[in-house]
């Protein structure tokens, strides 16, 4: 089972924002379990604290800005992104500015920094994002889309396609979120020469230099015209003959800007606020499209606060029918768990399949069999009990009892053919003997009830 882990140390950068052209000092701090990415502003009275979700997304114009209750940070996606890759869950973010710096216009020196300092496991399991089934989102006036996949662990692809001689299609990919430090994090973002007059006039690259973007030079300009633009960006002219990069280093990779686009991609999702086991498809992707896409997710995380668990019936199970039995007393037609297909250190997921030939269909209903609540309820108890457990030494020589049963909700019927998908948690570590639980009953991705329990375990006589 995956812990959540969070930084070992705290580290700082200093740079220039690239909207702003403030000076700004950035630190990143290690937080608690289950704090996620929060963003103070330090320079602010009361040092109020944004969180990092698609929620809290105010524009996504010139890259990503969160607002809430009239506190703003924006340009926070290339260390989001970072954060992402080097799978922390938790962070608490100071900067003393209303932007993040932009440094070198990639997530290269947050990785250096992170890889620096170091990264903790946590007590606390990480809580995925798994993607069940093909989700999308279009634009149908720009062509964009992001489509993710189901998948096992966390990729991306990345096309990008501009109407320009110089940049016109290209793609990356990252097959494994450890190649983020040395084939995507050092990827600078990029802008067009003839976008560049307009930016400077609206105030929107105070900070922006050769050093901090790849700069495409794909449409003939009057040298006079160039000779203006370096005076307002306060560089030295320069004599551009052929189309192509404006810079004082080279490319990092032959398709550096499809890389950066990869880095906002991870760094707008991040902003869902879990991990994503999934596949992400993107092409034409920009910061408005790829916030679509993490809201849609987070709308789906607050419909269903708690995902079904995964269930592959061709695996085989970590607990069949007979150990079962070795450990609990329960006989048909009591036996409500007929396998265990996952067991963590907090946790354990068990199945149970629902058969028309059930006693209790005879009688609940005849004309319309249901699944009494109550047995559902008990369904969860026995799965429960085997992960309680699961805690000692010789669990056979043991029994468990539920004291209490509380917070009972029933959402939908269970009826013959249903498979029962039963996902039992502890509340809080077991104490004396005396255990607290949380359980779900899933049908395929629907939660259909839920209640939470307090357990005692007992030696046998």
């Amino acid at each position: 089972m995956q812990k959540q882990r969070t930084l070992a140390a705290s580290f700082s950068l200093k740079g220039k924002g690239l909207h702003t052209g403030l000076e700004i000092e950035i630190t990143f701090n290690p937080a608690p379990e289950n704090h996620g990415y929060k963003i103070k502003r330090v320079d602010m009275e009361g040092q109020p604290t944004i969180d990092a979700l698609a929620e809290n997304v105010a524009s996504t114009d010139r890259g990503t800005v969160l607002s809430k209750n009239g506190v703003t940070v924006g340009t926070i996606e290339h260390a989001m992104a970072a954060l992402y890759a080097f799978e922390i869950d938790n962070c608490l973010i100071e900067v003393n500015a209303p932007e993040f710096p932009i440094l070198d216009g990639s997530s290269r020196f947050f990785a250096e920094a992170i890889q620096r300092v170091g990264i903790v496991e946590q007590g606390a399991p990480k809580d995925f994002y798994i993607v069940k089934h093909k989700i999308e989102v279009k634009d149908e006036e720009s062509g964009a889309s992001v489509v993710i996949l189901p998948d096992d662990k966390f990729s991306a692809n990345v096309l990008i396609s501009f109407n320009s001689p110089v940049l016109s299609n290209q793609f990356a990919t990252l097959n494994d979120l450890s190649e983020f430090p040395t084939e995507i994090a050092a990827s600078r973002t990029f802008v067009f020469v003839r976008e560049v007059e307009m930016l400077l006039q609206h105030n929107l690259i105070k900070g922006g230099d050769l050093d901090n973007a790849i700069v495409i030079y794909d449409q003939k300009l009057p040298q006079e015209s160039l000779d203006k633009l370096a005076d307002m960006m306060n560089l030295p002219h320069k004599q551009l003959q052929e189309l192509g990069y404006v810079n004082n280093e080279p490319l990092m990779f032959d398709n550096e800007p499809a890389r950066h686009k990869l880095i906002d991609v991870i760094g707008d999702l991040a902003l869902i606020g879990r991990p994503i086991r999934g596949r992400v498809i993107a092409t034409r992707p920009g910061h408005k499209i790829n916030n679509q896409l993490a809201r849609l997710i987070r709308k789906d995380i607050k419909i269903n606060n708690i995902q079904a668990p995964v269930y592959n019936p061709d695996l085989a199970p970590i607990m069949d029918v007979n150990r079962i039995r070795e450990l609990l007393p329960h006989r048909y037609p009591f036996q409500l768990v007929d396998k265990i297909i996952e067991i963590g250190g907090n946790y354990i997921v068990g199945v149970k399949n629902i058969t028309t030939d059930e006693p209790f269909f005879q009688g609940h209903f005849p004309q319309e069999p249901v699944m009494p609540g109550v047995l559902q309820i008990e369904a969860m108890a026995q799965t429960g009990g085997l992960l309680v457990l699961n805690s000692v030494d010789e669990p056979e020589r043991y029994s468990t009892y539920f004291m209490t049963i509380n917070n009972v909700k029933f959402r939908q019927k269970v009826v013959p053919g249903d498979t029962l998908i039963l996902r039992l948690e502890l509340l809080a570590p077991i104490r004396r003997g005396i255990s607290t639980m949380q359980g779900y009953v899933f049908v395929g991705d629907k939660l259909v009830s839920e209640a939470q329990f307090m357990a005692q375990i007992i030696k046998n006589k």
